[in-house]
């Protein structure tokens, strides 16, 4: 063990176990969940991993200083949440940002004036492999087409929304850190 970690580079390191068997459980729409025994270092155990095709999701400010926000009601926690707009790498031969820029449009009508990568996370990687493409975006004036049918699309003071994620009140985990990861780079006035 380590205490001081001084020695120790500050970055994920990518290492794969041998997967010894392999099964899958489930098969949906867009994942899958799959039984794996894995060998690491002579401890065999079973690990049951939701196979994810990956995200993307944008934090777009408009040129009055608006975030575009959607509220959105999420089944499985049983709330509505305040969310960027966000979607599934779920289209053939698509690349984040190619993903990203669809997205954003489809979800708010808005499209970008520029937009770029700002990082990204793991969502849940004790049980999924998904990966979340995080985006700050700009957006053009006026929105070019009305929202997708049942999104409640909001325009909120970033300064706001920041606040907001900064103090726990935006709990959808892809939000909040783009929200603070947007705020490192361009500060809530």
């Amino acid at each position: 063990m380590t205490d001081s970690g001084h020695d120790l580079p500050l970055v994920d390191e990518p290492h794969r176990f041998p997967v010894v068997a392999e099964e899958q459980r489930f098969s949906g729409a867009k994942w899958s969940v799959w039984s794996e025994t894995v060998d690491i270092d002579g401890h065999v155990v079973v690990r049951d991993v939701l196979r994810h095709p990956g995200a993307v999701a944008v934090a777009a400010v408009d040129d009055e200083g608006r975030l575009l926000l959607i509220r959105q009601y999420r089944h499985p926690v049983a709330a509505y949440m305040w969310e960027i707009p966000a979607g599934l790498l779920d289209v053939e031969g698509e690349d984040a940002l190619t993903c990203a820029t669809r997205e954003l449009f489809e979800e708010t009508g808005y499209r970008h004036g520029t937009i770029e990568f700002m990082g990204g996370c793991y969502l849940s990687p004790g049980f999924t492999d998904e990966y979340m493409h995080l985006f700050w975006a700009r957006t053009r004036s006026e929105p070019e087409a009305e929202p997708e049918d049942g999104i409640e699309l909001v325009r909120m003071p970033y300064a706001r929304a920041i606040a907001a994620a900064r103090e726990g009140r935006i709990r959808n985990v892809s939000t909040a850190l783009a929200l603070l990861m947007a705020a490192a780079r361009v500060p809530a006035p």
